[in-house]
């Protein structure tokens, strides 16, 4: 499957998120400094989206993408409105996105397929938060590097592993750790690799920024030296018919406290939660010292906080 590439569209001059390439690398940076600002001082920006109003769409379940940005808008000044369920279900997803946008400033859609973020991003007119799809997962990206940031003090030179399976949040891993010169090694199970035409599409940007980046199959070789190691379910949302069959396939890349230690003894473990404690972690990493999971899913609020006041004032 090719990895998509920006095409204009009725949208074209609004700011989205449809995916991580959305954001130029000078605008990754400045949201990463924005959200610094934003986390030191709440009350600083308490009524930026004043009299703003945001439709929150949700396909799948959700804590902390739910929570995060329900409170981001509010603690902003904004207010929301949520709906779960299936968009574009009962009428045409154009039809729902030229609704909402008569309604509401700014859409947040959490989705099966990454199609269901572009059509509103084409026929909404208004920007559009790509809050989880199959394909990509950019805020959570944006968390993950900024939390890096904040315990590291710098990004560039870094080394990132990541166990498991090539998912959405391993897609975003890539193209933002590649444009911002972080090293990037995988590790996954043969016929888990992440998509072959994002993996292009990183080692083209890595080539500009100096990174390297690494797919192979080894659990041990991705993790050494590395200054965080980064794991996720082995079977996401709509993928439990597959779990015994990914439990046998993905043992060995359970990151317990043998395989953390293969990394730099400074290693931070990461995690984009909800955790499967004794599947794809161990319950001894998660409640370590070294584990940053939860340093995440805050930060998870105040990056979304920057990205609603890049996109909205």
């Amino acid at each position: 499957m090719a990895a998509p590439v920006y095409q204009p569209g009725r949208n074209a001059g609004v700011v989205t998120l449809r995916h991580d390439l959305d954001l130029s690398v000078e605008q990754l940076n400045g949201l990463l400094d924005l959200a610094q600002l934003v986390k030191q001082s709440r009350q600083r920006y308490a009524s930026a989206l004043k009299g703003r109003y945001l439709s929150l769409l949700f396909e799948k379940p959700s804590l902390r993408t739910r929570m995060t940005f329900e409170l981001a808008i509010k603690q902003l000044g904004g207010d929301c409105v949520t709906q779960t369920g299936l968009i574009g279900d009962r009428e045409p997803l154009k039809d729902v996105a030229r609704n909402l946008a008569r309604w509401t400033d700014a859409i947040v859609a959490r989705t099966f397929s990454q199609s269901t973020v572009d059509e509103l991003a084409r026929w909404s007119g208004i920007p559009v938060i790509n809050a989880l799809s199959d394909l990509y997962h950019p805020c959570q990206a944006l968390a993950d590097m900024f939390t890096l940031k904040e315990h590291f003090g710098r990004l560039r030179g870094l080394k990132l592993a990541y166990l498991g399976d090539g998912n959405n949040v391993a897609h975003s891993l890539l193209l933002c750790c590649s444009r911002l010169g972080i090293h990037c090694s995988m590790g996954t199970p043969e016929g888990y690799e992440p998509n072959a035409a994002i993996v292009a599409q990183a080692r083209q940007f890595a080539s500009e920024s100096g990174a390297v980046i690494e797919i192979g199959n080894d659990p041990v070789a991705a993790v050494k030296s590395a200054n965080a190691v980064y794991t996720d379910v082995w079977a996401s949302m709509g993928q439990e018919h597959e779990a015994e069959q990914r439990k046998k396939a993905f043992a060995p890349y359970q990151v317990n406290k043998e395989l953390l230690a293969e990394a730099r003894k400074d290693a931070l473990f990461m995690h984009c939660l909800p955790a499967k404690r004794g599947l794809e972690v161990t319950d001894a990493v998660m409640e370590s010292p070294q584990c940053a999971a939860f340093d995440q899913a805050e930060n998870r609020l105040h990056v979304q906080k920057a990205l609603l006041l890049t996109m909205l004032q």
